[in-house]
């Protein structure tokens, strides 16, 4: 199944809001995918190197093994093409609160997959491969004029605002933007 660019682009974990144009994937059938697979389960039903876009929106974090599933991502997406992951900030509220998040993310959280990057050099976990071109905080979510400013500088300097205002002012939700290399 493609678009009508005849490109394959999936949503994984679309629950009810799979985006227009996309393969959607959930594992719950009275939801609005297209597929029915458990993302915890390997492989994905996708040959190597045939998807062109993969989004993964408030999924990644509800997944037994975020590292194996960025892997079958790898698999799957052609060299060159994108993902984007979307997760809660680990300083969120909403992170600790829902039962079924099972892991908490940070600006450095794919840096494990970046080879030029000094933590993937030195711990090597895995052979996927991805560049993270862009992350940026709160960027599908309505806020009060604090958080507005408040996200405003965490996404022009994301590091400076993990390291010395996040603890203050916790904004809620991370983008990821990420290359397949």
């Amino acid at each position: 199944m493609k678009n009508s660019n005849n490109k394959l682009i999936l949503d994984l974990g679309c629950g009810n809001k799979k985006r227009d144009g996309t393969v959607g994937v959930d594992m719950n059938t009275r939801l609005k995918g297209d597929i029915n697979h458990d993302l915890n389960k390997f492989p994905y039903p996708f040959d190597d190197n045939s998807v062109d876009y993969i989004y993964i929106d408030n999924t990644l974090e509800h997944l037994d093994s975020p590292l194996k599933v960025m892997e079958e991502i790898y698999r799957i997406l052609k060299p060159g093409c994108g993902l984007k992951v979307i997760v809660p900030y680990f300083r969120s509220h909403s992170a600790f609160t829902d039962p079924t998040h099972t892991k908490f993310f940070t600006t450095e959280s794919f840096t494990y997959y970046d080879p030029d990057h000094a933590i993937a050099k030195r711990y090597d976990y895995t052979l996927a491969k991805f560049k993270t071109t862009k992350i940026l905080f709160h960027e599908n979510l309505n806020s009060g004029f604090i958080k507005k400013v408040v996200s405003s500088f965490a996404n022009k300097y994301p590091k400076k605002y993990e390291s010395y205002l996040s603890h203050i002012i916790p904004l809620d939700e991370i983008t990821y933007e990420l290359i397949k290399l």
